[in-house]
């Protein structure tokens, strides 16, 4: 395809500095999603000094999580127009405020607000930010990346889980919390480390290299069109705001492609489904009979499988046998994470619930690691931080809704039965929409196919490693607008 035209090309470095920003990605892994897992192990001692049921207890742990998703796209907005290194600083300094605070709490309306909502937005000033400046720096190996920054979060949950439990028989609730905020302020070393990367223009001659360590950004078009402003019909200020404004409306250009809508409504599911494991696994184990070190010991255990899932899958999915096949290891694993919660209720002994623990942390780790590459690959590179800030921001109501609905059902029933299997049918059916979803699209790609003239030839580009495919008319010359 012959063409010469100055384009942006990404040329992620696939590593140097690139492991420092994933390093600084795993320290903010560890400092807000590990953290927040560990609130669960508050549950209790919050629940007898406060003299409160289960539904209003869960808030705490819900308004975290709601905040930490909701407010992500506050975290994009400010990584894109400022810097990711500015919006880790200021999340880190917020949520190291939150937890301190939170340490002289005198009812839980109190938490609510402060380990509730001040720590979870600084959390999602930091979380999202991270993560989109892995996608930045990796291509070739950025499953792997993404799987060793996100294992974080296990490796924090197994060294926080029964640190945070000796906390609070040494120093009570109060003091936990009080360290706790010390040990998140280094999410500001942590933004210390982001150094920006930028696009280059490249002059490209003759064949468009279909390489898929290249990635061709076909919005070019789109950011030139509004680059160019007239003058001479209207002021310089209008224009650059004219520009502004359309410039904010192209970064979420991707809320219209039809893969994302689907994929943003599977993860809603997913969302809902995944939180209550970590919310009330530990009382489930209290109330069946086992010790709060037991407890807190699975908690542990969830979270150094969570660590094998994030590294193995990220490298196995970045083989060239199974990179195209992503998608559908993601399914397989939210599909048996589902599967594992199912049969929570007839596990009652410890030996039993470490099984689970294994098994529900390995696929934990593994669809979170696959997560930002299964959005990276639909709206690619360009558009990843503004895409990672909405799908985190749809995580938020049913953060929200689920610990506190989960709670009425055990208020209600007397048992966690209910609330576990809520829990797995969801996470089940986040799953089986994406399959069917996949069918779909490629049964009309079948038939689209079929119907086709023998006398175009399809041209095959790797866009953002997204396959597109053009027909192009025999005889014709293949043009690049």
């Amino acid at each position: 395809m012959a063409l010469t035209k100055k384009v942006p090309i990404a040329a992620p470095p696939d590593g140097g500095w690139g492991w420092m920003i994933v390093a600084g990605c795993f320290l903010v892994t560890i400092c807000t999603r590990a953290v927040t897992r560990c609130i669960s192990i508050f549950f209790v001692e919050f629940q007898l000094y406060f003299g409160q049921d289960y539904s209003r207890t869960a808030w705490i742990h819900s308004l975290a999580d709601c905040a930490t998703m909701l407010c992500a796209p506050l975290g994009s907005l400010i990584a894109n127009h400022l810097s990711c290194r500015v919006a880790i600083i200021l999340g880190g300094i917020m949520a190291s405020i939150g937890l301190i605070l939170s340490s002289f709490a005198t009812s839980l309306e109190y938490l609510y607000l402060t380990l509730g909502v001040l720590t979870g937005v600084g959390f999602a000033l930091c979380y999202t930010p991270a993560i989109a400046m892995v996608g930045k720096y990796f291509f070739k190996r950025k499953a792997l990346a993404y799987g060793i920054a996100m294992s974080g979060s296990g490796i924090g949950t197994f060294i926080l889980a029964p640190v945070v439990q000796l906390l609070i028989e040494h120093y009570s609730w109060r003091g936990a919390l009080f360290l706790l905020g010390g040990l998140v302020a280094n999410l500001c070393v942590c933004g210390a480390l982001m150094r920006p990367i930028s696009l280059k223009e490249e002059e490209i001659n003759g064949i468009l290299p279909t390489d898929e360590e290249k990635i061709y950004s076909k919005q070019h078009n789109d950011l030139s069109a509004f680059s160019v402003c007239k003058t001479d019909h209207t002021s310089k200020n209008d224009c650059n705001r004219s520009c502004l404004c359309l410039q904010s409306l192209q970064e979420y250009k991707f809320l219209l492609m039809p893969d994302f809508m689907v994929l943003a409504v599977s993860f809603l599911f997913l969302a809902y489904g995944c939180s209550i494991p970590f919310v009330y696994l530990v009382p489930y184990s209290l109330s069946v009979g086992l010790s709060p070190q037991h407890a807190a010991f699975l908690m542990s255990v969830l979270g150094i499988i969570d660590i094998i899932g994030n590294i193995t899958f990220g490298w196995l999915t970045d083989r060239r046998c199974l990179k195209k096949y992503r998608h559908f290891c993601y399914l397989f694993a939210v599909g048996m994470d589902g599967i594992c919660c199912l049969f929570i209720p007839v596990l009652q002994s410890f030996p039993l619930l470490v099984p689970f623990s294994v098994l529900y942390g390995y696929f934990d780790g593994a669809y979170v690691a696959l997560m930002p590459v299964i959005t990276s690959d639909v709206v690619g590179t360009k558009y990843l931080s503004s895409a990672l800030g909405v799908v985190y921001f749809l995580h938020a109501i049913p953060y929200l809704v689920s610990p506190p609905i989960a709670g009425l059902l055990v208020d209600n029933t007397g048992t966690y039965t209910a609330a576990f299997l809520q829990s797995g049918f969801s996470m089940i059916f986040s799953s089986f929409l994406l399959v069917s979803a996949k069918l779909i699209k490629k049964c009309l790609t079948n038939r689209s196919n079929s119907s086709s003239t023998g006398s175009d030839t399809k041209l095959q580009i790797f866009v953002n490693n997204t396959e597109m495919d053009y027909s192009v008319a025999k005889g014709e010359e293949c043009k690049m607008y």
